[in-house]
């Protein structure tokens, strides 16, 4: 496919993301989109006379070619939802973005992601905690996500170059730009060790609407997100009830009843919206990253004959270790709803036990 074709989709006003889906499942291709006459485009469910005006009238193809030639002289990738490398994480969301673009060098599709987030008016105990969790979650082989804002984004990306962990930033913007530029210095870092994420096409400013569409990025890319410090309102609150939303695992911080900067944590641990937790070593305990892994060679030694095929592919994905409910479903290439069933299965006959924080693991 045309990677202008994909760009251009993308660029074309009224056309969202659920929009999108539904023209390309239609027509097959974005090529196929944009070659589709006035009353073709008619017949997709949702696409009206003004859309399909907006389409065929469109200057979004010259726009996308414009747009290539800056992220080609950038190093800057397209990333179609379609691709190997695109987020499998992400594209489990129903909501995700059809395209990203990506400067950077560490694998968005990582083994353990994380995402962090928290107020931009950081205390030092929030900015402390950061630093613990960078140090701590070193020896586990994490990719550290945040959204570059000031307080504990910052923090948070700063603890993972000093530690040595890879981490990309999520921008509410274009890659033409940085915003905040204060945090240029800490951004270049990152490009050695990570990178830099969006959804937005160039030219597009750091807009307030556009950073609650960051969070659901930063929620969706990572298995689990911490919130640190946060205020009774926020972005950070934002991005946990996105999170708890795809069913991924969510935890806060605690802090005193009287600081502010605290509320929404404890809000979220009160209302069962975010587990506790009090050290950075809580968390590879509740997401079961402590556990031994069993070798593949005794795994298949021990399968009794008559293992069905799905059951005996699940076993050996499990063999390299633990692994969360998304994982399983890419590997055995299931839709949740069916996979549950064999891994209940597989648990009820005492191969596999399942883990806080929705993650499985050999027996």
């Amino acid at each position: 496919m045309s990677l202008i074709h994909k760009i251009a989709l993308t660029l074309i006003s009224g056309v969202g993301h659920v929009t999108s889906r539904n023209l390309l499942e239609f027509f097959g291709s974005p090529e196929a989109v944009f070659s589709a006459s006035f009353d073709q485009l008619q017949e997709v469910d949702g696409i009206g006379s003004i859309t399909a005006r907006q389409i065929t009238d469109t200057d979004a193809l010259q726009q996308a070619a414009e747009q290539l030639k800056f992220l080609h002289k950038h190093d800057i990738r397209v990333l179609f939802y379609s691709d190997d490398d695109y987020p499998r994480r992400l594209k489990n969301c129903y909501d995700a973005p059809i395209i990203l673009y990506y400067k950077g060098t560490a694998d968005l599709n990582h083994s353990r992601v994380v995402s962090i987030v928290g107020t931009r008016k950081a205390s030092p105990y929030g900015l402390a905690l950061c630093r613990q969790l960078a140090e701590f979650l070193h020896s586990y082989d994490v990719l550290i996500i945040s959204g570059l804002a000031y307080g504990i984004d910052v923090a948070a990306h700063r603890g993972s170059i000093a530690a040595g962990i890879p981490t990309v930033g999520v921008l509410g913007h274009g890659l033409d730009r940085l915003y905040p530029a204060a945090h240029g210095k800490v951004a270049r870092e990152m490009l050695k060790n990570g990178g830099l994420l969006t959804e937005f096409p160039l030219h597009t400013l750091p807009d307030k609407e556009n950073f609650p569409k960051r969070n659901r990025i930063i929620a969706g890319i990572a298995d689990v997100t911490i919130v640190v410090e946060a205020a009774s309102k926020g972005g950070a609150l934002i991005t946990a009830e996105i999170a708890n939303s795809y069913n991924r695992d969510v935890f806060a911080f605690p802090g005193r009843t009287t600081d502010e900067y605290s509320q929404g944590c404890n809000f979220l641990i009160k209302t069962n919206r975010a587990a506790l937790i009090s050290h950075a070593k809580d968390l590879p305990y509740y997401m079961g990253w402590e556990t031994k892994v069993t070798s593949s060679s005794m795994i298949q030694a021990s399968l009794p004959i008559g293992l069905a095929s799905i059951d005996s592919k699940i076993v050996q994905l499990l063999a390299a270790g633990p692994l969360s409910i998304d994982e399983l479903g890419n590997g055995a290439e299931l839709p949740q709803s069916k996979l549950a069933l064999h891994l209940l299965n597989l648990e009820l006959k005492g191969y596999i036990i399942s883990l806080p924080g929705k993650i499985y693991q050999l027996i």
